[in-house]
């Protein structure tokens, strides 16, 4: 049986609700309960007195009814103590403002009393539970860098920063060359003169901002990478070591592979909606999530908080429909979630989470959420072997956070976005219903057949030749606009023709280029076996010269027109597709179906918002069909209701 439970708080409510809390869990079809990730002060109510007793009780009443554990190590909120002990533990906002206690995760990274004091309330919890057999996994913090707790101003930053740019460049002399500080007399004359890139008039130096984005990663990934072997080093050996990842993780200061390297297995909170949000995101958007996730250890995931009431701090999201959270499941265990957590067992009538309802409400009443849950958990309970199955993917999106980062620092159009920019290469895939893999570009794609490059302006000599290999050899690679535009030092290449490092593999040259708005939509002529397609192009405009490409589609206005907006490349066995702005869905359906149909993989045409994810058990295939539409939708035939879900043994 997969491991299938909720997030359970028992220190939110009195003692002696314990056993119906547990019984009502059990009687959901639960087998694990999520615990403690936000009770220091219980273990630790004052400095250097431990006490567990409060976990031991709890932990024995759990074990009595049969459940296993995931527990939380507890230093993403740490005690009132601490703060007022040492107010150098939080961080600062770039105004320089403390985020006072009251919060959660309002810890600075690089401050080494917060390091000692989390390291040490980590080693004792870990210890003291090291033999218990039911505690299964540790989780280790919470949520890393959610809700901007990755960014911190404070001088310990500052000098942590010098000190990382000095350890880098070695002279100031070469931290000068390669900044090009000569510009607007920014030359300095020591590491101790770069500044933070705080609130300034204009902008910052590019290349300073993208330090302080790899800074950012490092501290944070540094903290968490040395709780998490202290977790290893004191665990029991039947123990295992995750952490929770959330959403929106293009717009976080880390970098995720890094982050969870060293777990055993990545978690995930899946939250499609959120206070002030009128509806969830797209079904292309959550699937996408969830392949980043399968991707970043290249295995199936868990699922340690699945949303399942409305949710919001001080304004409340949409609630899901009836069956539209078992929808979502559903999606998760299709795309590699291969054990999955509810958020919340009961949601809580005091604190800052009042209003993230749970499976139960402040009502306590089992409800229709109850039902729901109570239902998909018999539904998948016997599918171990389905869930765990590896999923194959023949096609890879790539990333690499140096582009992200140096995206946010210079976002060119004021519409760009980079995870709009990744889901438009994306989502006519997940229309076809195509899997995918989304991987950081540093790994080894040879064993796809397709290469999907989002808007990667920051390119380096290696991921290049990789690129060109992976053509020659008979695979196809996409790039979208912007490609190639800068080195790793998140600057122009000097005497190059865009796009830079692959111009040999796309050919075409960029003559010049021009941001767009979202609402600024260029017409576009097909052209050869696309010439009775129009088509149109928002956000960027690359104007390509085909040297050795063919023209799929060129701009269609009086100043431009001999320009190639699409191109395609025969390059080697293989092909390389140039798309030079934001294309629209329908000419991207029609560029994505041609590659499916070229490189032989399948695909199949559903009603839109019908999902489908085949795979196989030994011999046995199995088909995963999901109806993200509020209303009736039909599948080879058969009617699916409402956000209907199910397995079909093919």
């Amino acid at each position: 049986m997969p491991y299938l439970g909720v997030d359970y708080y028992p220190e939110h409510w009195p003692e002696s609700q314990i056993e119906e809390d547990l019984q009502g869990i059990k009687d959901l079809g639960a087998n694990i309960v999520r615990i403690g990730e936000f009770a220091w002060h219980l273990m630790e109510p004052e400095e250097g007195h431990f006490d567990f007793s409060y976990f031991d009780r709890v932990i024995k009443k759990i074990k009595d009814h049969g459940f296993s554990i995931m527990f939380g190590t507890p230093t993403a909120t740490f005690p009132a103590w601490l703060y007022k002990k040492d107010p150098s533990i939080v961080s600062k906002d770039e105004t320089g403002q403390p985020r006072v206690f009251g919060g959660r995760r309002q810890y600075c990274f690089n401050s080494d009393v917060y390091h000692e004091h989390a390291s040490r309330i980590t080693q004792k919890l870990v210890e003291h539970y090291r033999d218990e057999e039911a505690i299964i996994a540790w989780q280790v913090d919470n949520e890393f860098g959610h809700e901007g707790s990755d960014i911190c101003f404070c001088e310990q930053c500052h000098s942590r920063f010098q000190s990382y740019l000095h350890t880098k460049y070695e002279t100031i002399d070469a931290l000068n060359e390669e900044w090009g500080t000569i510009f607007w007399g920014q030359t300095y004359n020591e590491f101790s003169e770069v500044p933070m890139p705080t609130s300034t008039i204009t902008t910052h130096n590019p290349s300073l901002k993208l330090e302080w984005a790899r800074f950012r990663s490092d501290s944070l990934n540094r903290f968490a990478n040395d709780m998490t072997e202290i977790v290893k080093q004191h665990k029991g050996e039947n123990q295992t070591v995750t952490t929770n990842t959330t959403g929106d993780f293009f717009n976080k200061y880390f970098d995720h592979e890094e982050n969870v390297k060293a777990m055993d297995f990545v978690s995930y909170d899946n939250y499609p909606v959120w206070g002030g949000l009128e509806k969830p995101v797209s079904p292309d958007t959550i699937a996408m999530m969830h392949d980043f996730n399968r991707g970043l250890l290249g295995k199936n995931y868990w699922i340690v908080e699945e949303l399942m009431g409305a949710q919001g701090h001080d304004v409340i999201g949409y609630l899901p429909r009836p069956d539209q959270a078992k929808m979502w499941s559903y999606q998760a265990f299709a795309h590699g979630c291969s054990h999955l957590l509810y958020f919340r067992w009961r949601g809580m009538t005091r604190g800052a989470e009042q209003f993230c309802y749970g499976v139960i409400d402040q009502d306590n009443r089992y409800g229709r959420k109850y039902r729901e849950v109570q239902s998909l958990f018999e539904d998948v309970k016997d599918r171990d072997d389905l869930l765990e199955a590896p999923i194959h993917s023949d096609i890879a999106v790539v990333y690499d956070y140096d582009n992200i980062w140096s995206w946010r620092a210079q976002k060119q159009s004021k519409d760009f976005d980079f995870k709009e920019e990744l889901l438009r290469l994306y989502r006519p895939f997940f229309d076809w219903n195509v899997s995918m893999d989304v991987i950081p570009s540093s790994r080894d794609f040879s064993s796809y057949k397709v290469i999907l490059v989002p808007v990667m302006q920051v390119m380096d000599p290696e991921f290049a030749e990789r690129l060109k290999d992976f053509a020659q050899n008979g695979g196809t690679v996409v790039f979208s606009f912007r490609t190639g535009v800068k080195g790793k030092d998140n600057n122009l290449r000097f005497g190059e023709p865009l796009p830079g490092l692959v111009s040999d593999l796309t050919g075409v040259y960029v003559e010049e280029s021009e941001s767009l708005t979202k609402e600024h939509a260029l017409p576009l002529q097909g052209q050869g076996k696309y010439a009775e397609q129009s088509a149109s192009a928002t956000i960027w405009r690359d104007l390509l010269v085909p040297e050795t490409a063919d023209v799929l589609y060129k701009y269609n206005d009086p100043f431009y027109d001999s320009y190639a907006a699409v191109t395609k490349n025969t390059f080697g066995e293989g092909t390389a597709y140039y798309i030079g702005g934001g294309l629209d869905s329908n000419s991207l359906d029609k560029i994505s179906e041609e590659i499916l149909e070229e490189q032989g993989i399948e695909y199949m045409e559903t009603e839109k918002g019908v999902e489908i994810h085949d795979r196989r058990v030994g011999e046995e295939s199995y088909r995963f069909v999901i109806n993200h539409n509020e209303e009736t939708s039909h599948f080879q035939g058969e009617p699916l209701q409402p956000f209907e879900s199910k397995i079909i043994k093919l």
